[in-house]
Parts: structure tokens; sequence; C-alpha cells
């Protein structure tokens, strides 16, 4: 089942971005990145999403982000965007969370490669605060929905593997105790249901202890 969507102003926002105080405000392009930061933040205040930090894309992203438990991550990226990427993707591999990027980087020839690493919405230039609410609800219901799918085909291959387990101690159980299919089948199922446990949980407690004692 997918998980219900939060309302917007109830995120929890983390923002990467660069130190701006740091920019040289005479080059045009400084300018650029200073003015975007500023429409960003225009629109998640008029958006009243919840803020909680802006923090730099270094090797202490991890165990920031563990902290905070932001629960959508927006890079506000330099022209190479790539670099905030890898740093953002990285930090998050252990704890998925929708990322999104924003950039004055015309390059696109990596957006697919981010889009593959987990990044929700990759937005290039263009930037207007009355955007970026339609922008993050459209990623935070992306990223659900993948995240629906995920546990759904994880679910899948987990059925596929009790069943595999299942029959394997249904055939160990009908060759040393010289019973049906449909008995030893019957055992598992009352042993599973007697213990509160799942039948495949079962059948590989028995495989496991079927090879310890040989």
């Amino acid at each position: 089942m997918i998980p219900l969507q939060k309302p917007s102003t109830s995120l929890r926002l983390v923002v990467i971005a660069p130190d701006l105080s740091v920019l040289e405000t005479d080059d045009e392009a400084a300018l650029a990145l200073i003015e975007r930061s500023r429409q960003l933040r225009i629109g998640l205040l008029e958006g009243g999403f919840n803020l909680i930090a802006t923090l730099p894309a270094d090797t202490f992203l991890a165990e920031r982000l563990a902290q905070l438990q932001p629960d959508m991550i927006i890079v506000d990226a330099e022209s190479d965007a790539r670099d905030s990427l890898e740093h953002v993707v990285m930090a998050t591999r252990d704890a998925r969370r929708p990322i999104v990027l924003f950039t004055n980087d015309d390059d696109t020839s990596h957006v697919k490669d981010a889009v593959a690493a987990g990044v929700s919405a990759y937005i290039v230039a263009g930037l207007e605060p009355t955007r970026i609410r339609p922008i993050l609800d459209v990623a935070m219901a992306r990223f659900e929905h993948e995240q629906g799918l995920r546990q759904e085909l994880a679910d899948a291959k987990g059925e596929l593997q009790d069943r595999k387990i299942i029959a394997r101690a249904k055939a160990m159980v009908m060759q040393r105790q010289g019973l049906s299919e449909a008995v030893a089948y019957d055992r598992l199922r009352k042993a599973a249901m007697d213990k509160g446990l799942r039948m495949g949980e079962v059948a590989q407690r028995l495989l496991d202890a079927a090879d310890l004692l040989g």
C-alpha cells in the first residue's frame, strides 16, 4: 500500500546550498545563484513549508541529516550540479528521501543519472516563488509512489523466497517422516500458527536446525 502523502505545510525541509557570503557580488553567475536562492526561500515561506536547516554539501551531511530527519531535501546547486548531487545521494542512500534540485546548470546530460539515483524533481532555471509549492507537492507524490512500487516488489520477492523455503522444508518433512505432501504442509502451517510466525520463518528455522544437526 502506498503511504498517504503528508500535507505540504507539515513537511520538514532541509536546503543544501553553497555559502552565499563568499560569492563575488559583481560576478554574473554568482548574482544568478543569489537571486535563485532568494526566490527559492520566498517560495518556501509563502508556501508555509517548515525549513528546519540550510546545510553545505560536505562529508558531514549524512550525520546532520540523520539528526534532523527531514521529510524532503532541496538542493540549491551552483552551476555544476553534479558535485552537490553526489554528496546528497551518498548521504541519503541508507534512508531515502525525496530530493528536489534547483540549478542554473543548463547541461542536462546527467539528468537521467540523477533521476535514477533518486532525484524526484530536477528544475533548471526559470524559478518563480509561485512554482515552489506545486513542484514540491509533485516531487513528494512521485517519491511516495516509487516507494510504494519498491515495497510491492520487495514483498513479491519475499513471497517467492518464502515459497522456495517452504517447499524445501516440506520436502524434508515428507522424506524424514514419511508423510504425504498435504500432511507435511499442514504440519508446517500449524507450527506457524502455534508460534505466531509466518510459514516461511518456521520453514527456515526447520532447515537451519536440520543443517545444524546434520
